[in-house]
């Protein structure tokens, strides 16, 4: 039976959302922060393997650490001509405008394990060979790769050793020999009962910079493993071991682990045997926030199925991919002719569940981008869990082929606030239909929203500037989609982005606001508000908390507040600006519902 076979007869609860992605075993994250995102790569660990059966890698990503976008395969065993088997732990760091992925390899003409390397010019590929051989092979595996604060790139690899090389600027060659770390008991730990292995490092190394100490995070003892880690003050060592971060658990016996820093958090990536069907070598990738020692050391994780929390909230009125998902039951995904990844396979009872949807003052309809070589179906929206509240039902049609694409709308009444949509499949018997995108539309215009062109996908329409600076459309930094809005040039703090919402407006009526922002430069503190001119008076009214903001990825400001006033509105401006300085902004993902 497969993995989504299996999947399909657990029942239709509200579900924790550990492991991260349930239509396909996973194993080996390599977490990548860019522009504020997450973008995890991942191995595929086949179906019913026996052994370490992986022919791909998978790339996945989030903007909120629940709702996760697969986009697929964009590198396999046949990118490199000289590989021959074994698509195994690698990891992707970005430089020069582009992304390299490092990834382990058996070499066709050694028949042993050798490091390639891949490079992007986008976080999800494609990816081509970038130098149609190994970059370095030992018989060893597991690369990981560290660019520290002065530029100097470090690639470390090993098991049963520890090796690195000097990575010149190209990253697609080194410098010198590679280095054997010593392994010393201080530095890795103590292993009892193995006079070949006297440390606890089996693989896996993780390594990274932080506040001046350098972490090498690992796979310790093999079997099973547990996460240990070491610090030195220099990316070479000399290395003190700190001890364990996450115990051995969770049903496979190797483990493997990533770390990043994103919006102002910590997140530990990890592997277990938790999905059904699970074990050793079906493997499923989770995560779990958490907070550093004030002295810098980890503490200890534990794996959970509740997971990080969310960060944010899912704006439903722009449009998201059917393939972002919190949860999935009985579904799997494939490459769509319309670009991306479609959710398919889709039989009666299936089910996608999406984390905190804000609705707001409430949709009105549901679309949905659909196509049916089967017999069609229905889309049942649903709150809360996948037998929730009904709020909607969209007819799917027979469309002639499972790539002929349509779109499906319906009304919708009930969906307000911030809650869990489970989108549940029904119909007859066999594959019923493919879902490409979705998108709800509501009361405000464009879903709820009262601002024009909120997702910012039509460059600066509907949007001029308070007080002083320019606007311009940002394609290369976005929050999402495929366009931000930037502002520079502004004079005072006050000056920003804005739009006259004058008609749109009721008296004492709530407003959520969110908005998605980063700056170009400095960290100032941002918010959003709204002044009000009525009977002559001018009121501000502040739509959200002031909130530290900064160049390094996009903070979400969000808040709800009361609009009132005495007398005729005559002007009603919405607007983002700092709270001191000057600096030059983008935002993204705007909504006043």
């Amino acid at each position: 039976m497969s993995l989504v076979c299996v999947l399909a007869l657990v029942p239709g609860t509200a579900r924790a959302d550990n492991p991260i992605v349930q239509h396909i075993y996973t194993a080996d994250p390599a977490p990548l922060v860019h522009n504020g995102r997450v973008y995890l790569y991942t191995g595929h660990d086949e179906d019913g393997s026996t052994y370490f059966t992986m022919k791909e890698w998978r790339v996945w990503s989030s903007a909120d650490m629940v709702n996760w976008t697969d986009h697929g395969s964009p590198l396999n065993i046949s990118t490199f001509s000289w590989a021959s088997a074994n698509a195994w732990a690698g990891q992707v760091v970005a430089r020069n405008d582009r992304f390299y992925w490092y990834v382990p390899v058996t070499n066709r003409a050694t028949n042993s394990m050798a490091i390639g390397v891949a490079v992007g010019d986008s976080p999800t590929g494609p990816f081509r060979d970038a130098i149609g051989r190994p970059l370095v092979g030992n018989g060893e595996i597991d690369p990981t790769v560290f660019i520290d604060d002065d530029g100097q790139a470090y690639l470390y690899w090993g098991n049963p050793n520890l090796w690195y090389v000097k990575l010149n600027p190209d990253m697609i060659s080194y410098s010198g020999a590679a280095t054997r770390i010593a392994l010393t008991t201080a530095g890795f730990g103590t292993r009892n009962g193995n006079a070949s292995r006297p440390t606890l490092y089996e693989e896996g190394p993780w390594v990274y910079k932080r506040n001046g100490t350098y972490y090498n995070v690992f796979a310790a003892e093999c079997c099973s493993e547990f996460i240990a880690y070491s610090t030195a003050p220099g990316p070479t060592g000399p290395w003190t071991y700190r001890g364990t971060i996450m115990p051995r658990q969770g049903g496979s016996f190797t483990n493997h682990a990533g770390v990043v820093d994103v919006n102002g958090g910590s997140y530990f990536f990890y592997h277990n045997g938790a999905l059904p069907g699970g074990g050793g070598y079906t493997r499923s990738v989770a995560v779990e926030k958490f907070s550093y020692n004030s002295n810098g050391t980890f503490p200890t994780i534990n794996m959970t199925t509740t997971g990080a929390p969310q960060v944010g909230t899912l704006n439903p009125y722009v449009r998201q991919e059917a393939e972002t998902i919190a949860w999935g039951s009985g579904i799997e995904t494939e490459p769509s002719s319309e670009g991306g990844m479609n959710v398919g396979w889709i039989e009666n009872g299936d089910y996608i569940k999406v984390k905190g949807v804000a609705f707001g003052a409430g949709a009105t309809s549901f679309a949905a981008r659909v196509a049916s070589a089967g017999s069609g179906g229905r889309i049942e929206v649903r709150l809360d869990n996948s037998t929730g509240p009904l709020v909607g039902t969209c007819t799917v049609p027979v469309t002639g082929g499972w790539q002929t694409w349509t779109t499906s709308t319906c009304a919708v009444s009930g969906a307000t606030g911030t809650r869990d949509v489970f989108l549940r499949f029904a119909g007859g018997s066999g594959n019923l239909f493919n879902v490409n995108w979705w998108q709800f539309s509501g009361t405000g215009g464009s879903g709820g929203n009262l601002l024009t062109n909120g997702n910012l996908e039509s460059g600066t329409t509907g949007w001029g500037v308070v007080g002083s600076g320019t606007l311009s459309s940002n394609t290369a930094v976005v929050h999402g989609g495929t366009g931000s809005l930037s502002i520079t040039g502004r004079t005072a703090s006050w000056n920003g982005p804005g739009q006259d919402v004058t008609s749109k407006l009721t008296n004492g009526k709530s407003y959520t606001t969110s908005v998605w922002v980063r700056s170009q430069s400095g960290t100032p503190s941002a918010k959003a508000t709204l002044s009000l001119t009525a009977n002559g008076t001018t009121n501000y009214l502040q739509l959200t908390p002031a909130t530290g903001v900064n160049a390094n990825g996009w903070t979400q400001l969000t808040g709800t507040a009361t609009a009132s006033w005495s007398g005729t509105l005559t002007g009603a401006i919405f607007y983002v600006e700092t709270a001191e300085g000057t600096d030059s902004l983008l935002v993204d993902d705007v909504s006043l519902q």
